[in-house]
Parts: C-alpha cells; sequence; structure tokens
C-alpha cells in the first residue's frame, strides 16, 4: 500500500467510526474519520490516493448524494458503501452511481478489509494511468508541429511515402521526422508509439 493512500471513513455514529478506525489502523492504514458527507467534503483532501467508506444512511447528506458530488466535482476517489440491513435497493443504486462495492452490517472485519485492498489497489492502479497519461501528454508537447503531422500519419497506419506524398515533403525527410518522434515520445518500437498516441486520445 501507498503510504499516501488514505481511507476515509465517513459515519454519523461515533461509535462505528471508533471502532472502524480501530480495525483498519491496526491493519496497517492510515485512517481519517469524519461524522458527516458534508464534513468530508469540507475537508477534501487535494489527493485521490486512496479511498472512502461511507454509511449509505446519513443525516444532512446521504451516502448517494456524496457520490453525486464526488462525481460533480470529478473527484475519483473509489467509494465502498456501508448499508443496513434491508438496503439492498439503495446498495445497487450507489453501484449504479460508481461504488465500487458495498457490505452489509453487520459485516465481518475479512470483508471489509478486502474491500478496502481491492479499492486502493485500483486506486493506485489508476493514479499510475493518470501519470502515465500526464508524461505522454508532455512528450507530445515537445514534439513540433511537422512532428505530430508525421505521428499522425504513422497512427493512420501510412507508409513514409504517403505520409511524405500528402505533406509534400520528400520520404527521407519523413524518415527524420520519425526518428525524431521516436525519440521525443521515448518510443522503442512503432507499436510503442501507435499505443501511446492511442491513450493520449491523439489518434485519428
Amino acid at each position: 500500500m501507498s503510504s499516501s493512500q488514505i481511507v476515509h471513513v465517513i459515519d454519523d455514529d461515533v461509535a462505528v467510526r471508533q471502532s472502524m478506525a480501530f480495525l483498519l489502523s491496526t491493519a496497517g492504514y492510515a485512517v481519517r474519520v469524519h461524522e458527516s458527507a458534508i464534513a468530508f467534503l469540507q475537508a477534501l483532501p487535494d489527493s485521490e490516493d486512496g479511498c472512502v467508506v461511507t454509511d449509505i444512511r446519513m443525516p444532512g447528506m446521504d451516502g448517494l448524494e456524496l457520490q453525486g458530488h464526488l462525481k460533480s466535482m470529478k473527484v475519483g476517489l473509489p467509494v465502498i458503501v456501508i448499508t443496513g440491513h434491508g438496503d439492498i435497493a439503495l446498495a445497487v443504486q450507489a453501484m449504479k452511481a460508481g461504488a465500487i462495492d458495498f457490505i452489509e452490517k453487520p459485516f465481518d472485519d475479512d470483508i471489509l478489509l478486502a474491500a478496502i485492498r481491492s479499492a486502493l489497489a485500483r486506486n493506485l492502479h489508476n493514479v499510475e494511468r493518470e501519470a502515465q497519461f500526464a508524461e505522454i501528454g508532455r512528450r507530445l508537447q515537445s514534439l513540433s508541429d511537422r512532428e505530430r503531422d508525421v505521428l499522425e500519419g504513422l497512427v493512420a497506419g501510412k507508409p513514409n511515402k504517403i505520409i511524405a506524398h500528402d505533406l509534400g515533403i520528400s520520404a527521407r525527410t519523413v524518415e527524420v521526422y520519425r526518428a525524431n518522434v521516436m525519440t521525443k515520445m521515448r518510443a522503442d518500437s512503432l507499436s510503442n508509439l501507435v499505443r501511446m498516441a492511442i491513450l493520449s486520445g491523439s489518434s485519428p
């Protein structure tokens, strides 16, 4: 687990907050507790490295409303909802709204810990992907307009001669631009270059 990953526990019941904080901290997780969804939003962390465990029924703002706010704010923290007996319909709504899991009360500690491990692993993967996208974006920004034109031709599957014809330059010049693109994008193969372009959304 990343040392910066924090499990945010949101529940209006102080006894539940304390017991969950004890369980999670004993299991080695960094934990922050919040007495309400509103309190959590007011203290919303800058980093999205972690997850949220929230009760679905709370006064002021319930778990579903919280999910709506996080979605509108484009906050990508994975959400696990805790539901009471008979709240399956609400749990289904939560899953449709983007919750990655729901756990019914009373829950087994191991089930909660497994759900949190899964959420944090998924979030860490997302964080790594975002960093990868950002790095690819920076590399694309380093390309000249002509290099970008050549890249678009390569991603479209065009051979050098066709790219040269389309751009009104020689095939040899295309080869030079292509080599520059490969170097700037740090691509060790054409397939790797195309994959990066597709990931960035720069493919035609």
